[in-house]
């Protein structure tokens, strides 16, 4: 199943078209599409019966698929050579951090570049469909609603400004593209194992595969349901490999005219247009 926000109204994607949850359900299934990843499993039993559209699928309209999580966690260094190309050791436990519920966009919104260092990190984004409260690892996908695509955008300036503590330089407004919609879990042969990468003006600058990340999905679950509760509706960045522009020789960045691509396995596309 996928699922997305189209103009504001939580829907299932049936090829080419959308049926509107809360025309399907009767009016059970409000609008909006926080409401519908709080009901996960209400969602997942009415899209196995849905078998047509009840409009055309929009892709500009596309907002992003979670647009207000209560909270919104992110994973630091999760692939050994991002963390080689940062200089930085492979943590022990994951290096949390969050970007702020307002810096979330839509897949093809506009990125505004303030600076002249905003960089780019694809990540894979696990949606949390049930609350998870001391679950251990091997249960950490039956929490899990779906996954979607993320890119962590990053002010490398603001990110070091006050030390280690540098949410607000991956907060700026826009900087959390999310799209083009929630697929779920059980829509992938392997969720551990998906392609990921992403380009800027049709040149490829990352190319890798979740499977190389320090802490799976399932382990991340445990590591932070351990201390404080997982809610629906929350999302999980899950970190980016390598391929980042501060990581480069020289150091590369984006600059208003360029078109951020970024691209999941399984998931989709978004493109988001820097100004």
């Amino acid at each position: 199943m996928r699922f997305a926000n189209q103009a504001g109204r939580g829907v299932i994607v049936l090829d080419d078209g959308v049926a509107d949850l809360e025309a399907v359900s009767g009016g059970r299934l409000g609008p909006d599409p926080m409401a519908a990843l709080q009901n996960w499993d209400e969602v997942v039993q009415l899209a196995a019966s849905v078998d047509r559209a009840t409009g055309p699928l929009d892709e500009g309209s596309l907002g992003c698929p979670v647009p207000r999580p209560r909270q919104v966690f992110a994973i630091g260094l999760n692939y050994a050579a991002h963390a080689a190309e940062t200089g930085k050791a492979v943590p022990e436990v994951p290096a949390t951090f969050t970007k702020f519920p307002a810096s979330l966009a839509g897949p093809h919104d506009e990125i505004e570049v303030v600076g002249e260092t905003v960089d780019w990190e694809v990540e894979l984004v696990a949606v949390v469909g049930r609350r998870a409260d001391r679950v251990a690892a091997s249960e950490g996908w039956g929490h899990i609603a779906g996954l979607t695509i993320g890119q962590d955008v990053t002010d490398r300036t603001l990110q070091v400004a006050a030390g280690a503590q540098f949410s607000l330089g991956k907060s700026r407004r826009g900087f959390g593209p999310m799209g083009p919609w929630v697929v779920s879990t059980d829509e992938f042969d392997d969720p551990d194992d998906l392609a990921l990468g992403c380009s800027v003006d049709g040149e490829t600058v990352q190319d890798s595969r979740t499977s190389d990340m320090v802490f799976s999905v399932p382990q991340l679950v445990a590591e932070l349901s351990a201390v404080v509760p997982l809610l629906p509706g929350d999302v999980i960045f899950t970190g980016t490999p390598a391929g980042v522009g501060v990581g480069r020789t020289p150091p590369r960045f984006l600059a208003p005219g360029n078109v951020l691509e970024t691209w999941i396995e399984g998931i989709g596309e978004m493109r988001n247009p820097c100004v």
